[in-house]
């Protein structure tokens, strides 16, 4: 993730995210479907992660937007169904949160890009309650692990599994040289107090 720059750590010009949190890292996911070797790997890993910590599930299910392409390949994989849920139900149409065909009663994995807070993940997983379905959990590619989306999911009772997280970026990033010793003091701040880190006083 860090050779194709899907994760991109920038401590001293940090990025801005949509809910006007300073960051110095950036996470996008999408950019491994461009990478078919790596999209393979990731796809295996999802399958492994299911297979060892929840088992065979009737359906899988994507959150939009980010979680969609992955939960297809690991669909595909399984020979199961597939569908996808939406943050809200659409204004139009049919009206629906989550596309594809459900029936109450069955299990459901949700597959994730990354969490962060973990608020959006588990409005999915909310839907998918509310639909009848039993969510066996959650797996994702990273995860900041932030104390706020342990609790979130905690209280939610959903387990979640991820392929890696922030810690293990940072330090494979340090083994690779791609960030230096002296940047690790801000990304552990910013990581301890990322609603209040300013990269001026870190």
């Amino acid at each position: 993730m860090l050779q194709i720059k899907s994760i991109s750590l920038r401590p001293d010009n940090p990025f801005e995210w949509a809910s006007g949190w300073k960051s110095p890292i950036y996470c996008d996911n999408r950019k491994t479907l461009s990478y078919p070797r790596i999209r393979t790997f990731i796809r295996q890993e999802i399958v492994k992660a299911i297979d060892e910590n929840f088992g065979r599930p009737d359906l899988i299910a994507g959150v939009a937007t980010g979680g969609i392409a992955q939960a297809a390949l690991v669909a595909q994989e399984f020979g199961l169904p597939l569908i996808y849920v939406r943050p809200s139900a659409k204004a139009h149409g049919t009206q629906s949160q989550i596309e594809g065909v459900v029936e109450s009663g069955q299990s459901v994995i949700v597959i994730e890009d990354l969490v962060s807070t973990g608020n959006s993940s588990l409005v999915a997983v909310d839907a998918l309650r509310a639909a009848g379905c039993t969510v066996k959990g959650m797996v994702a590619i990273f995860s900041y692990n932030f104390d706020l989306a342990k609790k979130n999911f905690l209280e939610h009772k959903c387990p979640l599994v991820t392929l890696t997280d922030y810690e293990a970026v940072l330090e494979k990033a340090i083994e690779s040289n791609y960030i230096q010793e002296s940047d690790l003091e801000s990304l552990k701040e910013w990581r301890a107090n990322p609603s209040t880190w300013n990269p001026q006083t870190a």
